[in-house]
């Protein structure tokens, strides 16, 4: 029989897993389609401005490595466990995981320029998601090991979409850290933003979220598990609706915002 091109461990926590990592993201997505948006980066202002009462808050870059370094500590461990991480396929997704979250860490501390704050709970809802997807992603390859591999490998593939991904938004990462080294963020903007310039910014106003949802189908090419599927596409409809909302955030904050730049897609969407 033609085995499958993603596995699936038939299993009730499996099956539980899967449907928790596809109704979160599902909820994220929406809500951001919404204007429902998670308080962070360009929408932290606008829930500090609307925030009431003594709600705890950190300081932006320490709420953003309470998002990824719990995600980056788990996949390291795995290593740590016996039996955990079994086999190529394994090893190089939970290699991956970290690798993802590692340098989401060293970006914080190290690229990103920050200003303000964001609130706890929204730190740790993100933080809890990523830590829930990371830990479950490297559990389900590991009740996969015995199951027929798929009749077409996408390990070596998926490691070159992910490095791709990887690259790409790290590149633009580092474009909107230049961008606001000179503070001030231009007339009607939020301070310390501005227009994105360079690379793909002249096509999209989110080409960074663009390259992290190449570099989570290149997970689940590793992977190859419907649950790697799953935080793909959940991912990318989340990322999706971040972006045409950052975009939204633009052309209000800024008239000469250019029309021609779409939000995700280049020349489509």
């Amino acid at each position: 029989m033609w085995p499958p091109p993603f596995l699936y461990a038939a299993s009730p926590l499996v099956a539980a897993l899967t449907a928790a990592c596809a109704a979160t993201l599902a909820v994220l997505a929406i809500s951001e389609f919404r204007g429902a948006n998670l308080a962070y980066s360009k929408f932290g202002a606008a829930a500090r401005a609307g925030a009431s009462g003594g709600a705890p808050r950190l300081p932006s870059r320490a709420g953003m490595l309470v998002i990824y370094a719990p995600a980056l500590a788990a996949a390291l461990a795995s290593f740590a466990v016996p039996g955990a991480v079994e086999g190529p396929r394994a090893q190089v997704l939970a290699a991956a995981v970290a690798v993802h979250f590692l340098k989401r860490v060293l970006e914080v501390l190290f690229v990103h320029r920050y200003s303000g704050s964001m609130p706890l709970g929204t730190s740790l809802l993100i933080s809890s998601c990523y830590l829930f997807n990371a830990v479950a992603m490297i559990y389900v390859q590991h009740l996969s090991h015995n199951l027929q591999e798929p009749a077409v490998d996408l390990l070596y593939p998926g490691l070159v979409v992910f490095a791709v991904g990887l690259a790409g938004n790290f590149y633009h990462h580092l474009l909107l850290s230049r961008l606001r080294s000179g503070g001030g963020g231009g007339a009607g903007g939020d301070k310390g933003y501005k227009i994105p310039r360079g690379g793909l910014f002249g096509l999209v106003v989110c080409p960074h979220y663009l390259f992290e949802i190449i570099g989570f189908v290149g997970l689940a090419m590793v992977s190859q598990t419907v649950y790697g599927l799953t935080v793909a596409v959940g991912s990318a409809a989340y990322l999706a609706g971040r972006s045409r909302a950052t975009r939204k955030w633009y052309v209000s904050k800024f008239e000469e915002f250019p029309a021609r730049v779409k939000a995700l897609v280049p020349y489509v969407w």
